[in-house]
């Protein structure tokens, strides 16, 4: 028993592992205007299952759709497996059918820029709004798998009583800067700027558009929010317990590592590389965040 419970929960990581790579594919369609790769079809690509001789836009999207199917078919293969391994009541079958929810949701969100064509060269406040509920259900889903992974590496249900106020208040802010960070992403991609003084000639204008203004907005929300996560971190680092110890030196590393990342992405002028580091970092910090929260409530 013990070693299947060992290799649930392995396969539970190695998913949220794989679903984060498939998170930020996503991110490298839009950075690279590839969303309208495969036209306003969706689930077909182009009308056809198979697109032939395909453009590299489609080759990128459609990569996309199938990566995406595929983490639909694990999830959900993980949560049968869940069932049948874990008795009923256990929080893992819980959040294993939770991931199933929230993936479902995040297949329909994805059809959904697709559909209403949020791709390409769309500046809409609509665009911006969705891909905001886009972002939220992808952080949620990934809460969602690290939370199978964590209470799956047990087979008696793991206790957790609450972690502290600040460590919870972190959750939110987290949230917020994530949020503001895609919608600065967006204006990025839409508006690059020359330089540095330029970008912010841009956002300062006067006949400046709301997702410039937004994009202005996201280092003052990032360095605030910073301050939040960094005291959650000290928090479970003085808790007692060294799983929470470690798990919060690990969190603040991250902060500082992401808070230099976004500086550098900023002085760089956001290549696509850099926005991927700068995500595959955020995604980092927001799974260091969700163990934070569970191993200083036990």
């Amino acid at each position: 028993m013990s070693n299947t419970i060992g290799r649930f929960s392995q396969a539970a990581w190695g998913l949220l592992a794989y679903n984060m790579l498939v998170v930020l594919w996503g991110a490298f369609v839009r950075a690279t205007g590839s969303g309208a790769g495969c036209g306003d079809r969706w689930p077909l690509c182009n009308g056809v299952m198979l697109p032939r001789a395909p453009r590299i836009e489609t080759i990128v999207e459609f990569t996309h759709r199938a990566t995406s199917g595929l983490a639909l078919a694990g999830v959900a293969t993980l949560c049968f497996w869940a069932f049948r391994v874990f008795p009923r009541g256990h929080r893992a079958r819980t959040f294993a059918a939770l991931s199933v929810v929230f993936l479902f949701a995040e297949a329909l969100l994805g059809a959904g820029l697709v559909l209403f064509q949020y791709v390409e060269h769309n500046a809409s406040a609509g665009r911006a709004a969705y891909l905001s509920a886009h972002l939220v259900n992808t952080q949620i889903l990934l809460a969602m798998l690290t939370l199978t992974a964590w209470f799956g590496s047990r087979p008696i249900p793991r206790a957790w009583g609450g972690a502290p106020k600040l460590v919870m208040a972190a959750l939110p802010a987290a949230l917020v800067v994530a949020v503001s960070g895609a919608i600065a992403a967006l204006g990025d991609t839409l508006f690059p700027a020359a330089s540095v003084a330029s970008g912010m000639r841009q956002e300062f204008s006067r006949t400046a558009g709301a997702l410039l203004r937004l994009r202005a907005l996201h280092p003052v929300l990032a360095a605030a929010g910073g301050v939040i996560l960094l005291a959650a971190a000290f928090r479970a680092m003085r808790s007692g317990r060294a799983p929470a110890a470690r798990i919060g030196a690990v969190l603040a590393t991250l902060v500082f590592v992401q808070l230099a990342a976004g500086a550098v992405n900023i002085a760089l002028l956001a290549p696509v590389w850099m926005q991927i580091v700068h995500l595959l970092l955020a995604n980092l910090l927001w799974v260091a965040l969700v163990v934070t929260a569970l191993e200083s409530g036990r």
